[in-house]
């Protein structure tokens, strides 16, 4: 990401590089404005024989529009270059021109995108095999700056981390979208807003049924108060005032067009009648926030900051999920008698790691029922944690660690 001449570090930049090194074809998705055309670009620089295609600019998507076989003549004149296409869901119909090409050695590609849906529809099994899928999202805590939080057990050579000042209560509010924490915070609320109604009630509506658009901004608010939740789609239907159908159409519109993350329920305890539905998270606090029309204030942390340093929490560890190489899934886990874990981490080889989260520097026992009712039921589970903000580690059980959040 880069900002006024300077270069932030992103985890995923060092695995796209190698990729790129190799020839090898990638496609790049996440939301707007998380950074991927900036990464890329900064990528390009080091590169010769490259074609470059903005699909947001209106000419270009106009012209592959009315002739996707344009592609195959430039790309065939250039001699195996590099070929960058942004926001490629917006002609999705030169997945087939890129595929010819690839099959073909006629060149390579980075491909960014910012809706799997559109991509979906055209058909990216077509891909299959050809291009590697990387996602790109808001900053995690070590772009951040975060102290303790080098997880990525970065290069040698990046001794330094960016160094980005963000406080805890910045992010609660406003995020972690580049564009984002990297203006004056007088500016944030206004870019958020202009996030929500520009993107999300326009472009991401489109997506919908004409005759639904009304509904769905109403459906836009309702699913960003309830998001951390697992939410009773009954009761929003009959608040939004639409059918139980469209408000799961809704739902996969956001998921598809990577607005909301899914957490699904973790259903393989034992003997336990187990709560089925999924937790959805939006993707970042701050598009959160204002996409509920909450006051982007610190009066915000009074009223909802367990609920939001949940949200950091989690959606953390999603970032983490979603790097090249992460050995693990995330779950949530609560039992109909109401025993719940926060955040479940299956890794590969079948350890879990349960978590509580907890926006206080004291925990009760009463607080980590579930935690202890999980470790007593999962064998493959020895210790849990709960995140807290506390300053230091502390025991608060032989298998039960307080855990301060930026050492997760």
């Amino acid at each position: 990401m880069r900002q006024k001449n300077k270069l932030y570090f992103r985890n995923l930049g060092i695995k796209l590089n190698k990729t790129v090194a190799d020839k090898r074809s990638v496609l790049l998705l996440g939301p707007r404005q998380t950074g991927k055309t900036t990464l890329v670009k900064s990528l390009l620089k080091k590169k010769k024989n490259v074609l470059e295609y903005s699909l947001t600019e209106p000419a270009i998507r106009l012209s592959f529009e009315t002739d996707p076989q344009r592609l195959v003549r430039e790309v065939e004149e250039a001699n195996f270059p590099l070929v960058f296409i942004d926001e490629i869901q917006k002609v999705p119909q030169l997945l087939d021109a890129v595929q010819y090409l690839i099959d073909n050695r006629k060149g390579y590609f980075i491909l960014t995108g910012s809706s799997a849906r559109k991509l979906r529809r055209k058909g990216t099994n077509l891909l299959a095999g050809r291009v590697l899928f990387f996602s790109l999202s808001p900053f995690s805590w070590n772009e951040l700056g975060v102290e303790g939080s080098n997880y990525f057990k970065l290069q040698p050579k990046l001794k330094t981390i960016n160094q980005l000042n963000i406080s805890l209560e910045d992010q609660l509010i406003f995020g972690s979208l580049p564009s984002v924490l990297l203006i004056k915070k007088e500016y944030k609320q206004n870019l958020l807003e202009t996030y929500t109604q520009v993107y999300l009630e326009e472009e991401i509506r489109q997506e919908a049924l004409v005759r639904k658009i009304g509904a769905f901004g109403r459906f836009l608010e309702l699913s960003a108060l309830e998001s951390g939740t697992a939410p009773n789609f009954t009761q929003l239907s009959q608040q939004a005032g639409v059918s139980l159908p469209a408000i799961r159409e809704f739902f996969q519109i956001l998921e598809d067009t990577l607005i909301i993350k899914r957490l699904d329920p973790y259903l393989k305890s034992p003997r336990k009648r187990l709560f089925s539905r999924p937790k959805y998270y939006y993707f970042d606090i701050g598009v959160r926030n204002a996409a509920a029309k909450l006051p982007l204030r610190t009066d915000l942390l009074k009223i909802q900051k367990g609920l939001l340093f949940e949200h950091l929490v989690i959606l953390e560890l999603f970032r983490r999920a979603a790097l090249p190489g992460a050995n693990f899934r995330l779950y949530w886990w609560r039992t109909l008698d109401g025993a719940e874990v926060d955040c479940l981490i299956e890794k590969d080889d079948g350890t879990l790691i349960p978590l509580e989260i907890k926006a206080s520097s004291i925990v009760r026992s009463s607080q980590i029922r579930g935690l202890v009712s999980f470790l007593k039921s999962h064998p493959r589970a020895k210790t849990g944690y709960v995140v807290s903000l506390v300053e230091r580690p502390q025991k608060l059980r032989e298998n039960i660690i307080l855990l301060p959040w930026w050492m997760l």
